[in-house]
């Protein structure tokens, strides 16, 4: 997984295919540890986009309802 180029909905994609496959039964117990460690780090992967997404919002919004200055 290559997180460097990774987005969100890839991220959250590949996160749906491992839970679908382990609710279905079609993963082999082999694997399942390394798609459940992949899988954490896939959903600190998305929680830190959703946080970092946030503070963004919030950082526009404050801007645009700060008063605007002129500068003389």
């Amino acid at each position: 997984m290559n997180k460097a180029n990774l987005t969100y909905t890839e991220a959250m994609n590949r996160l749906e295919t491992i839970v679908s496959k382990i609710e279905s039964g079609q993963m082999d117990i082999d694997s399942l540890t390394d798609h459940l460690k992949e899988a954490k780090e896939l959903v600190t992967f998305c929680k830190q986009k959703l946080t970092q997404v946030d503070q963004d919002v919030k950082k526009i919004l404050n801007d645009e309802s700060a008063p605007n200055v002129k500068e003389n």
